[in-house]
């Protein structure tokens, strides 16, 4: 973990959110306020395993150990900085050579087996090299499409997570409204009460 950051303990709390349309960016959003009090979600290996089901990626991860986790904690941050600094054209200040590699490597790894059973159930297996590959493979998709253009930061100026704008206008401001579009509302609301109150104890 960096110096700085801090761990968020939720318990049984689901502290995963899934609002940034493509699954790279929702995992690399499981580090909060990354300009601030940089806050890590995936914290222990049962994080991992909790993820990992709640993004629908595998039915069962099997097991998850310490170095599974620092594997996905390490391509998160490939990612995020790829994302970042994408293209390098437009970042030319940003060497993003050893974190487009490392992306690209986990892009080769084997993809989670989906099989349908006749029931209609569907069932996924794989262990962590397909939670990777499945991570890396949207990343790379997402940066070489036209999506990618759509990609945006939230409007919170404290939060930093990545989404993309799949809205019809393309107007999308914020990660979410629970998340950080509410707590806006409810700011903007207070101003405006504070200033009406000022205004009405000058009259």
């Amino acid at each position: 973990m960096d110096a700085g950051d801090v761990t968020c303990q939720y318990g049984h709390v689901d502290a995963f959110v899934f609002v940034s349309g493509r699954l790279c960016l929702d995992l690399a959003g499981t580090k909060l306020w990354r300009r601030g009090l940089r806050t890590e979600l995936l914290n222990s290996p049962d994080d991992m395993r909790r993820w990992v089901r709640q993004a629908e990626l595998l039915d069962d991860p099997g097991p998850v150990d310490a170095r599974a986790l620092e594997r996905l904690r390490r391509l998160r941050e490939a990612v995020y900085t790829l994302a970042t600094s994408w293209p390098p054209s437009a970042h030319p200040e940003a060497d993003v050579g050893e974190v487009l590699a490392e992306v690209n490597e986990a892009a080769r790894l084997p993809l989670p087996k989906h099989q349908l059973e006749v029931s209609g159930h569907l069932t996924r297996t794989g262990g962590v090299d397909e939670v990777l590959g499945a991570v890396a493979r949207d990343a790379v998709d997402l940066l070489s499409s036209a999506h990618f253009a759509r990609m945006r930061e939230c409007a919170n100026p404290d939060c930093t997570r990545l989404f993309v704008d799949l809205s019809h206008s393309g107007a999308r401001r914020w990660c979410g409204m629970a998340e950080c579009g509410n707590k806006h509302k409810a700011a903007s609301y207070r101003k405006r009460k504070k200033k009406q109150a000022t205004v009405e104890a000058a009259v």
